[in-house]
């Protein structure tokens, strides 16, 4: 039941037009746009277009995840709850946390063809990634999970309208705020010290620790980024409603 229903909210997932551009091209151009023009300031993170996509790339990767897995999932099941649709899911033998885990692989599936296409793009811009594959891998799923547990969470609890206004409020806020393309040390410190705790600034970091410095397995970051997944998972298993 999993496995089909997860590959029926894979495809639905890839035919919306909408999701795609949010999960596609907006990360596609940021990556682009920041790596050719020097619009933010990155003294101190390397001055050059190949050292300027070493660190925007892992940013941009993460902002990805946070695209697919939060802001993309949260606004299509939050309409999928108002139109009735987990509803019917309700009275089949699927259960609610059989539902999660369905999304969460479709969310997957698509975040493998996020990676290839930025990834291509990146190398294209000059990009030099470092640091082995298994950190990279870890801290990817365990972002996923992150996000995936808060987008539901939100989904299935606010009207699909307020979820529609906050998942694209928070994903402006975390893209600015998130270390994504704009380095946490041009924060001030205390609002730098609570911007660390964040999902999105765990993963981006924990992403350009590895691929950039070529450092070993981020602990502190993967550790942030666990929490926030049992957290989100366990609140969204508690008090998801499926109408």
């Amino acid at each position: 039941m999993i496995a089909a229903q997860a590959a029926l909210e894979t495809r639905l997932l890839l035919r919306h037009g909408e999701q795609l551009l949010l999960t596609v091209v907006i990360p596609t151009l940021l990556l682009v746009l920041f790596s050719a023009v020097d619009i933010v300031d990155l003294a101190g993170e390397g001055g050059g277009g190949g050292e300027r996509v070493d660190f925007l790339a892992p940013g941009v990767l993460a902002l990805a995840v946070l695209s697919t897995a939060f802001t993309g999932q949260a606004i299509s099941t939050g309409f999928e709850r108002r139109y009735g649709v987990l509803k019917r899911l309700a009275a089949s033998p699927l259960p609610r946390w059989g539902l999660m885990t369905a999304k969460t692989c479709a969310v997957l599936v698509t975040e493998v063809l996020q990676v290839a296409l930025l990834t291509s793009v990146a190398l294209a811009l000059g990009w030099s990634p470092h640091g082995g594959p298994l950190a990279v891998a870890l801290l990817l799923v365990a972002g996923t999970a992150a996000f995936s547990g808060l987008g539901l969470l939100m989904a299935g609890t606010l009207r699909a309208e307020a979820t529609l206004a906050a998942a694209n409020l928070v994903f402006v806020l975390l893209l600015v705020g998130g270390g994504v393309v704009v380095p946490l040390e041009k924060f001030p410190e205390p609002v730098r010290a609570v911007l660390e705790l964040l999902p999105i600034s765990a993963l981006s970091e924990g992403l350009r620790e590895v691929l950039r410095d070529g450092a070993g397995m981020p602990w502190a970051n993967l550790a942030v980024l666990g929490v926030w997944a049992v957290a989100g998972l366990a609140a969204a298993a508690r008090f998801f409603r499926w109408e």
